[in-house]
């Protein structure tokens, strides 16, 4: 009779991780026949890997500190793949970033070690274009192999010396690894996690509705739905701390004295609200493990005089985009006005594909073609040469009464003094929002350069879409500035932005909603893988767009050229999610 020498073990809870933790394992496959001094240089070249890795990476503020682990068995065979394969199971690996120098069997090699993971774990093989043990001819045949069985597989065909034991990878083989490392973190971190939102479908906007199942099925994101009613009785209650309302009311005053439209008590205690709001809201949020949240707000929270109206949430929203508030530096929460989920996705694939950058939320509101902007500039006597971007492509006010962060009154690397400096806050529409409450209300400066777009989602294939460009900001000269603003709403924020490539009749065309979002030092390429691993159709229908710039975008996976190209192929693997 066999022996039964089952385990039973109950676990703690102690020392555990309150988020998901995305761990990167590094390995290397290898020929058994080749001499000792290569595979010693081998060895050397996945630490090196491993700490290039590390050095390049930057965490967000409040998140824990990126594991990178390696091993220094050499895959030669699955023996050898056996034994990573334990030793990455054991470390929590979930991302393989795989480095060849020298030749070896893919399929003994690095398919017997990924055939031990989950299907969708990112994997990477990166090497130098070395002569001498060709890792570059591995890499081929691997990600031939994998391809051709339906497998995403990434390549970084790179550069580092060809001989040598300690051989380091060049500054743009270093980049690539790095964009393409943070979109496999981005996927890996947010699968599983949650997204809390308040209230129902936003205002009637089918274009921003939670498509529960396919968010859940493609992204592995859960989203939490909260009725506003408990928003509201827990600010009845005063379901906050008084005192860090004290604070935060302090540290208003201290940053905004005078920009603050604040009429008589009333004003005054709406104010207030909007602040509890935020305190109430992160606190439930905190609760939930959130990553994101939005607020429905419009119409039943503000607006609706059937019932009692409240405060806007304009600076809660703002406060949460922010990467400061009363307490310091913060890591940005992005959180949606008008419970706008799409947005919110949008915003929070942005956020975690950059570290920990600031999003910005706007309508996609006015579109100013050159034609058109430079009418205005004649009527009020504003000169003209020419020269000016706006003169010579337009721009979109980009202009929405909420979740703008702060950070956008600001470039990159300003003190919070200096961004808060250029904010007020104006009370809030009356005719639109009777519960009035205090807008946030700034100019962006001009010089901000990242990526502009929006995901959209359609039935007929299952499948997620991302339309975007890269963008910069603008400004225009005061005068011209302030009747722009005026044409909108003066009182909100504004930010004009420029596309690089769609022209103002293109984008006034193929905007997917009437929302669109802005992310500042979002590189194309690491865009596009992160599009990639999650199985995302990249929409750019803009004519002046090239379909390739080296050195700007990723080189097109293997897989999608072997299936008809980038949109079908995603199509195709849809139908299996």
């Amino acid at each position: 009779m066999t022996e039964n020498r089952n385990t039973v073990i109950h676990l703690g809870t102690e020392n555990l991780s309150k988020e998901k933790e995305p761990v990167i394992g590094v390995f290397a496959p290898c020929d058994p026949r080749i001499d000792k001094q290569s595979r010693e240089r081998v060895i050397n070249i996945i630490k090196m890997t491993a700490e290039k890795i590390a050095e390049n990476i930057n965490v967000s503020q409040d998140a824990n500190p990126l594991k990178i682990v390696y091993s220094s068995v050499l895959i030669d065979g699955e023996k050898q793949a056996d034994i990573v394969a334990r030793q990455f199971e054991k470390a929590g690996v979930n991302i393989l970033v795989g480095v060849a120098d020298t030749w070896a069997f893919p399929q003994l090699t690095t398919i017997s070690l990924l055939q031990q993971f989950p299907k969708d774990t990112p994997i990477n093989l990166t090497c130098g274009n070395s002569g001498p043990k060709p890792g570059v001819v591995y890499v081929h045949a691997t990600n031939g192999a994998i391809s051709q069985y339906g497998k995403l597989i990434h390549i970084n065909v790179g550069n580092w010396p060809d001989t040598g034991l300690n051989p380091v990878m060049s500054d743009k083989t270093t980049k690539v690894l790095i964009d393409w490392c943070y979109a496999a973190i981005t996927y890996q971190k947010l699968k599983g996690r949650r997204v809390v939102i308040f209230g129902h479908d936003s205002m009637g906007m089918e274009t921003a509705l939670a498509h529960i199942i396919p968010t859940r099925n493609i992204f592995g994101i859960e989203i939490t739905r909260i009725d506003m009613k408990l928003l509201a009785d827990m600010l009845n209650k005063k379901a906050y701390d008084e005192k860090e309302l004290k604070l935060l009311r302090t540290w208003f005053d201290k940053y905004c004295s005078g920009r603050i439209e604040i009429r008589n008590s009333q004003d005054e205690e709406r104010f207030n609200k909007s602040l509890a709001m935020y305190l109430i809201t992160r606190d439930i949020m905190s609760q939930l493990n959130a990553v994101g949240g939005g607020f429905m707000s419009q119409t039943e929270w503000g607006s609706d005089l059937r019932g009692i109206p409240l405060p806007v949430a304009d600076i809660m929203e703002s406060l949460f985009n922010s990467t400061f508030d009363h307490n310091g530096k913060k890591q940005p929460f992005p959180f949606a006005t008008e419970a706008d989920v799409q947005g919110l996705l949008t915003m929070l694939f942005f956020t975690y594909l950059t570290g920990g950058n600031p999003p910005l939320f706007m309508d996609f509101r006015k579109v100013w073609e050159p034609w058109e902007i430079i009418d205005l500039a004649k009527k009020i006597n504003i000169p003209l040469t020419g020269k000016t971007l706006w003169e010579k492509k337009g721009f979109i006010d980009g202009d929405n009464s909420g979740s703008a962060s702060f950070d956008w009154a600001g470039k990159p690397g300003d003190s919070i003094k200096d961004i808060m400096s250029s904010i007020k806050f104006p009370l809030a529409e009356e005719f639109y929002f009777p519960g009035l409450g205090n807008s946030v209300n700034f100019i962006s400066p001009a010089g901000i350069e990242g990526i502009a777009g929006r995901i959209s989602y359609n039935s007929l294939t299952n499948t997620f879409s991302l339309v975007w460009d890269q963008a910069q900001t603008i400004d225009l000269p005061e005068k011209l500035s302030e009747s722009v603003c005026k044409i909108s709403t003066n009182t909100w924020p504004h930010t004009f932005v420029v596309p690089k490539y769609a022209t103002m009749f293109e984008y006034k065309q193929y905007a997917p909603a009437n929302h669109f979002h802005m992310i500042w030092s979002l590189s194309p390429a690491r865009l596009q893988y992160w599009m990639d691993i999650t199985n995302v159709i990249s929409v750019t229908p803009w004519a002046a767009k090239p379909a390739f710039i080296e050195e700007v975008d990723r080189p097109m996976p293997l897989l999608y050229l072997l299936n008809g190209g980038e949109t079908t192929t995603k199509i195709i693997l849809a139908k299996k999610i």
